[in-house]
């Protein structure tokens, strides 16, 4: 009798544990989600500001709303789904202050202030903000990350018997200093390398006791894995920042998130990456958990750290992918910008708003796969 109340106090307990964890992992996810979408609806609020662009709307989420504040000259929602946001300005795509009601001091119909009365470079750079915020918001991160943590400089650690970085006379101790000409400078750069090598040669520079030295290798094909090796161990020499080096390192951190991301695009283009390799929201929120639970033996401040590392992340993936010349992207709203600029005249608006919406059509069928991938990745 004991015994079975024993077990069931057990299952009551992990019970409570696992509810603990998702809870914590919801809000961790939101609290990261919110601020990457925050930060990139805030640059292109602030430069719609800055060039007369009157600004409708600025929500944040999608789909049902659950707060809302009406401002002198824009609404401010909250929505239910925290996967999301907007900065809707006057006149775009059809969109009017008539939609949200009477606002504060302005007509209804202005034609001041509308999206398309601001000089086409006022537009560029209000389109373009929300990007950039999102590369700004990644080094201000980063420096945190850096300041507090420690960087992987690119020392290794040791090499693998058989394989070619061996076999060419690299050692543990040396510093990577180029691979095909590029610079590198975190050791995670030199695993992007290897993990995106198809069998191409590379010319890897590295330095030895105060000399450079340079080596041609091929890396060796593992049939078990399915990829290339250069035969490398470790994970390179974390070393604390201080001062100036912070922010240099902070640097390195957003270009190695940005290369990362761009290689990652290419790969998927390429066919490297497979439709399961990608992952949405739900995806996201299960690596947060598992990460969280990884991280949590190291103590809270490695816990803080991890997450701000995937903010940097996201918001470097955000801002990188919403530049992509696709429609209902900011980069498909600036390659018609750029059209203006060449041509002297715009698209007539009502046919932008056509192509941009079905852009969007498209882009929340592809939501729906990849999140329908995500829940299927969980029974797995």
């Amino acid at each position: 009798m004991n015994s079975s109340i024993h077990i069931l106090q057990n299952e009551n307990r992990q019970k409570v544990e696992a509810g603990d964890e998702l809870i914590v992992t919801i809000i961790v996810f939101v609290l990261i989600f919110s601020i990457v979408v925050i930060s990139h609806e805030l640059g292109h609020f602030l430069l719609a500001k800055k060039n007369g662009i009157h600004v409708v709307e600025f929500s944040v989420g999608m789909g049902p709303t659950i707060l809302r504040h009406k401002g002198k000259e824009t609404m401010y929602t909250l929505k239910l789904l925290p996967i999301g946001g907007a900065c809707m300005f006057e006149g775009e795509d059809g969109i009017t202050s008539e939609m949200y009601g009477e606002i504060e001091g302005r007509p209804k119909k202005e034609v001041e202030g509308t999206f398309q009365s601001a000089s086409v470079w006022g537009r560029i750079s209000t389109v373009f903000a929300g990007p950039f915020f999102n590369i700004l918001l990644a080094f201000l991160l980063s420096l945190i990350v850096v300041g507090f943590g420690a960087t992987d400089k690119p020392v290794i650690m040791g090499t693998m018997e058989g394989y070619p970085a061996a076999e060419a006379g690299i050692q543990a101790g040396d510093t990577i200093l180029r691979i095909n000409g590029e610079r590198i400078h975190l050791y995670r750069e030199v695993s992007l390398i290897s993990y995106a090598n198809r069998g191409e040669n590379l010319e890897i520079e590295y330095a030895r006791d105060g000399k450079n030295y340079t080596t041609q290798i091929k890396p060796a094909y593992d049939s078990e894995t399915g990829r290339y090796y250069i035969g490398l161990q470790g994970a390179g020499e974390y070393t604390k920042c201080k001062n100036l080096e912070v922010i240099k390192y902070g640097y390195y951190e957003v270009r190695y998130w940005l290369i990362s991301t761009f290689k990652s695009l290419g790969m998927m283009f390429q066919g490297q990456v497979k439709a399961d390799d990608l992952a949405g929201p739900v995806g996201i929120a299960q690596v947060i958990g598992e990460t969280i639970e990884e991280t949590k033996p190291m103590g809270l401040p490695t816990v803080v750290l991890t997450m701000i590392n995937i903010a940097i992340l996201l918001s470097v993936n955000l801002g990188v992918l919403n530049l992509l010349p696709l429609p209902a992207l900011d980069g498909g709203r600036l390659v018609f910008l750029l059209i203006e600029v060449v041509r002297g005249k715009p698209i007539p608006p009502e046919k932008e708003g056509v192509v941009h919406f079905i852009g969007f059509v498209v882009l929340m069928l592809l939501m729906v796969f990849v999140m329908y991938n995500d829940i299927m990745r969980l029974f797995r």
